[in-house]
């Protein structure tokens, strides 16, 4: 692998960690919140969401702040060995957090389309919670999920300022595709400029048509079940 890729390489691995996590957490939140009836619904709501109106510095910030050795987490994780700031698993942490609020709220939005009746008629027929869910609001709610999972892909795969704040620019172990466009751009290398520019083009546009794609060609029936 030429060193034009590992960037490419590198960015893939983040983004593909990143939506794994977030998929989890944002499927399992946006349940939670929109079966909730805490008074507090409301503040947790917009603390998801924040990361997605700060400016990715602060948010950087914060999270070096948190994870930094005299921060609150970053102290416990090193009295473990454990280091994250200018790491790789910085770099992901960086990617989770500011895509998080895609999946969440795509999450949110497929569950909250899932008719209730639906659910009702699954538990009346002697079904458990757990098993409704997976067989029918699960189901029901998969193209909101799969485009917050492509978007959240895309979010992560872009992401610039805070992995620079927490993760740094290192090549080989941070350096992600938008940090490698910075670096060749202030060095004048314009020729692998425009590669990178290229790659996150191509990857950019086909994510955006997958997601168009759904959203148009699929809708779904009473069961779950898609058709075209």
């Amino acid at each position: 692998m030429t060193s034009m890729w590992t960037p490419v390489w590198l960015s893939l691995q983040v983004a593909g960690l990143a939506t794994c996590i977030v998929a989890v957490l944002g499927t399992g939140i946006a349940r939670w919140m929109q079966r909730s009836r805490l008074p507090v619904k409301e503040l947790l709501d917009a603390l998801f969401l924040l990361p997605m109106v700060l400016p990715p510095t602060v948010t950087g910030f914060l999270l070096l702040w948190l994870f930094g050795k005299k921060g609150p987490i970053g102290q416990m994780l090193a009295a473990a060995g454990i280091e994250i700031p200018f790491t790789f698993a910085g770099a992901v942490i960086a990617a989770s957090v500011v895509s998080f609020p895609l999946m969440y709220q795509s999450a949110f939005a497929g569950f909250l389309s899932v008719d209730r009746k639906l659910e009702i008629a699954g538990l009346s027929l002697g079904a458990s919670g757990v098993r409704t869910f997976w067989q029918v609001t699960l189901p029901l709610a998969t193209p909101g999920l799969l485009s917050g999972i492509v978007l959240t892909f895309a979010r992560a795969l872009g992401e610039f300022g805070a992995t620079l704040m927490l993760a740094g620019n290192i090549p080989g172990i941070t350096q992600t595709i938008p940090l490698a466009i910075y670096t060749a751009t202030e060095a004048g290398y314009m020729k692998e400029v425009s590669w990178f520019v290229a790659v996150m083009t191509v990857v950019s546009f086909g994510l955006v048509f997958l997601v168009k794609r759904w959203s148009r060609l699929y809708t779904v029936k009473q069961g779950g079940r898609w058709r075209a």
